[in-house]
């Protein structure tokens, strides 16, 4: 009896004759789309679970006010809410400059504190004329020279105040047929630079002849040449410091004299003098004095 074959069932497909069913498919589906949806779920939570323990630093953004290259600034300390004080900025180049030349000075400067009174002594040579400017019967000029040089010795004394000085000076001329002295104050600025001070004054006073004698009147009497009046006086200074307590210096003095003679009468007549002696007479004249001082400073 002749046997009849059937065809083997394909690959992937149930053996002939076997139970396949829809149902059978439909479980067979439902158990591979179960299984791709656990291993989609496993693989969602593993990355979750990565990112959740490494969080990922946002990249940072230059801030347009920086400067580029310039590393950034470290974040202020503060404690317990408190934050400590900024340091001081670097000073600008204009302030710099201002306190290395504060600092120069310091050191050039002498070191003299401040001076509250002063003396000083002086020795010259001063010139007169004392009708250069007007004259009427003040000397005859050849009894008495109206002109004439000689030496000049004086001394000054008073207080200051930073740069001025307020004080008295007394000066005497010694000229070969009288002297001239001169009393008054005298106010000066002073304009120190390290050791050495410039200086400029001025002064108001009397003037006076003294002790007139020429060779024909060797005892001639004061009262009979009685000459007086007012100097006003202009000087420059240049003082040198050799420490706080210690200075000299040189110093140039102009004077305008205005002076005045009383007349004698008949006793310049009787003493043999000239007639313009027996009247009054006056004349505006000149100084000019060169000399060196050494002063103390208190």
């Amino acid at each position: 009896m002749a046997q009849i074959h059937q065809p083997s069932s394909a690959p992937g497909l149930p053996a002939p004759g076997a139970d396949v069913t829809l149902a059978t498919m439909l479980t067979s589906s439902r158990r591979r789309l179960a299984t791709l949806a656990v291993a989609a779920i496993s693989t969602i939570g593993s990355v979750t679970n990565s990112h959740a323990q490494s969080p990922r630093t946002p990249p940072s953004v230059p801030s347009p006010y920086t400067p580029t290259g310039a590393p950034p600034a470290p974040p202020p300390l503060e404690a317990g809410g408190l934050r400590p004080p900024s340091s001081a900025p670097p000073p600008q180049p204009n302030e710099a400059e201002t306190v290395q030349k504060l600092e120069l000075a310091e050191r050039e400067d002498s070191g003299r504190g401040l001076e509250f009174v002063w003396l000083d002594v002086e020795g010259g040579y001063e010139y007169l004329a004392l009708q250069a400017f007007h004259s009427s019967a003040l000397l005859d000029g050849s009894v008495l020279a109206d002109s004439g040089s000689g030496i000049s010795l004086g001394v000054g004394a008073g207080v200051r105040l930073v740069f001025l000085t307020l004080g008295a000076r007394f000066r005497i001329a010694q000229l070969q047929d009288y002297n001239l002295w001169t009393l008054g104050g005298e106010l000066g600025l002073h304009l120190p630079v390290g050791a050495l001070e410039p200086s400029f004054s001025v002064g108001v006073g009397y003037a006076a002849l003294a002790n007139p004698s020429t060779g024909d009147f060797p005892d001639l009497d004061a009262e009979l040449v009685d000459v007086s009046g007012v100097d006003a006086r202009l000087g420059a200074n240049l003082d040198y410091y050799v420490n706080p307590l210690l200075s000299f210096g040189a110093r140039a003095t102009f004077e305008l004299l205005a002076l005045w003679r009383a007349g004698a009468g008949a006793a310049a007549t009787a003493a043999g003098l000239p007639a313009t002696y027996a009247d009054a007479g006056n004349g505006i004249g000149y100084g000019v004095t060169v000399s060196l001082d050494a002063g103390l400073h208190f």
